[in-house]
């Protein structure tokens, strides 16, 4: 069963999405309120552990910004999904680099927001129209300055590859690869866009438009 949070200051939003949940069966909203202090403020006094989800508005009422927002909840134990209106890409922009796992528009179906949870509650990023519109053209995402070399082993990496893998593919030794990796890491934390775990730099590896031909080079083979 996912549990899940969701936050919007339109009650409106908020019961419509719990009705979804409940048709949904194996989603359970644990909290329902209008600000993420709200939210915190229901863990510490009923001891609740973190929602595996927290849909979030873009912009609330009380005048807290959607970094702080989507920081204080990722700190808190729980993926973030941002449910917004699709015109305010940079806003989007900054969820995403605080550490949202995507974006959902409000003008989506709501089966789409439900299908959303079902994947970020999975681990896996939420690669979707208004995830892309957000990123595109936008430098920030693309920043890193990988060399030739590092942008194939993230490349080959991040679409599934266990590392072995990826060096014997590109004719190359294990600590080599390894080693690319790691400079991959540095790199992307010293321009603000750190990816500590594999999922991580699968998102990274997206933004920058590396997995263009993921499922032909991964050949359908996961691993860590």
């Amino acid at each position: 069963m996912t549990r899940v949070a969701l936050i919007d200051d339109h009650e409106s939003v908020r019961l419509g999405l719990e009705a979804a949940a409940a048709r949904a069966a194996t989603k359970q909203v644990v909290f329902s309120g209008s600000t993420v202090t709200e939210y915190l403020n229901w863990r510490a006094s009923s001891s609740a552990a973190p929602a595996d989800v927290v849909v979030l508005d873009l912009t609330l009422g009380d005048g807290t910004t959607v970094t702080e927002n989507v920081r204080r909840i990722v700190l808190d134990g729980s993926s973030v999904i941002i449910h917004s209106v699709a015109d305010r890409p940079a806003a989007v922009r900054e969820a995403l680099a605080a550490g949202a796992a995507g974006v959902v528009s409000k003008s989506s179906p709501i089966d789409d927001v439900i299908a959303a949870i079902r994947t970020v509650a999975k681990g896996e990023p939420l690669n979707n129209v208004e995830w892309a519109s957000a990123v595109e053209g936008d430098r920030e995402f693309a920043d890193a300055q990988l060399s030739a070399r590092e942008r194939e082993v993230l490349r080959l990496y991040a679409a599934g590859l266990p590392l072995k893998v990826v060096a014997d593919r590109l004719g190359v030794a294990y600590s080599t690869a390894k080693e690319n990796i790691t400079r991959v890491r540095v790199k992307y934390v010293e321009v603000g866009r750190p990816a500590p775990t594999k999922v991580d730099l699968l998102r990274r590896a997206m933004e920058d438009g590396l997995l263009a031909d993921t499922a032909t080079d991964a050949g359908g083979t996961r691993g860590r």
